[in-house]
């Protein structure tokens, strides 16, 4: 039985999370979801828990920085 892996790519740039996302779906065992904003990357992340993140820095907004704060505080609780 094949565990599947799931990845979370945050990026603004459409074709940047395509080309990633087209990539990632070449393994038979991964789930990739998609976030444009940071906001709408943190929502996703607390609902689907994923094991990966994809994660751009340079967001507008709540930027990838801040993001990534948030997430490491969210896994040691």
């Amino acid at each position: 039985m094949k565990q599947t892996i799931t990845i979370l790519i945050v990026d603004d740039h459409p074709i940047v999370r395509a080309g990633c996302k087209q990539l990632i779906q070449q393994i038979p065992s991964a789930k990739v979801v998609e976030a444009e904003t940071g906001e709408e990357g943190y929502k996703l992340f607390q609902e689907v828990y994923p094991d990966m993140v994809l994660l751009d820095i340079t967001l507008p907004g709540l930027g990838g920085l801040e993001i990534l704060r948030k997430m490491l505080a969210n896994r040691e609780n």
